[in-house]
């Protein structure tokens, strides 16, 4: 409850967020295509979860909106490829996770790639989001305030850098 109360007087104080966002983020990630997304992604998957099965397409996608849906999206389609059926997995990303910290560009990527070894959010599925990054749950509460900051009418902050 109490963590809850912080959260709400920032966000009733006029630039509450922002500046407590900006005095930790000062900065944006740099992988603004598809391709240094696909590359990106592609590193965490092989320091991580090199034996999950591969990755067909990594792209940002303008149509996911975030504060109804999702942050991203992992689908799974199952292909018959010369007598065997093989998984093709896809991440999708908001486009809107362009611009921000590269913090929470992380956690997206690292819950999405968690989907290729468990498909329920369940205690081992977050296990092994702490594995690929011990501040999971942080950079994931940090998130929510800033979209909480956007719903609320608050401007996007870093979509100009």
């Amino acid at each position: 409850m109490h963590l809850q109360a912080q959260v709400l007087a920032l966000l009733q104080k006029p630039n509450g967020v922002s500046n407590w966002l900006l005095e930790r983020y000062a900065q944006p990630h740099h992988v603004r295509s598809d391709k240094a997304l696909y590359a990106y992604v592609g590193e965490l998957k092989s320091e991580h979860l090199r034996k999950a099965g591969g990755l067909h397409s990594v792209a940002y996608d303008n149509k996911i909106h975030v504060v109804r849906n999702a942050l991203g999206l992992h689908t799974r389609r199952s292909v018959v490829q010369g007598g065997r059926l093989n998984a093709k997995h896809e991440i999708r990303i908001a486009s809107m996770f362009k611009f921000v910290p590269e913090a929470f560009l992380r956690m997206i990527v690292v819950h999405e790639l968690a989907h290729l070894r468990e498909v329920e959010h369940d205690k081992a599925f977050y296990a092994l989001c702490c594995h690929m990054e011990p501040n999971y749950h942080q950079f994931e509460l940090e998130v929510r305030i800033y979209l909480s900051h956007l719903e609320a009418g608050g401007a996007r902050l870093w979509h100009n850098a």
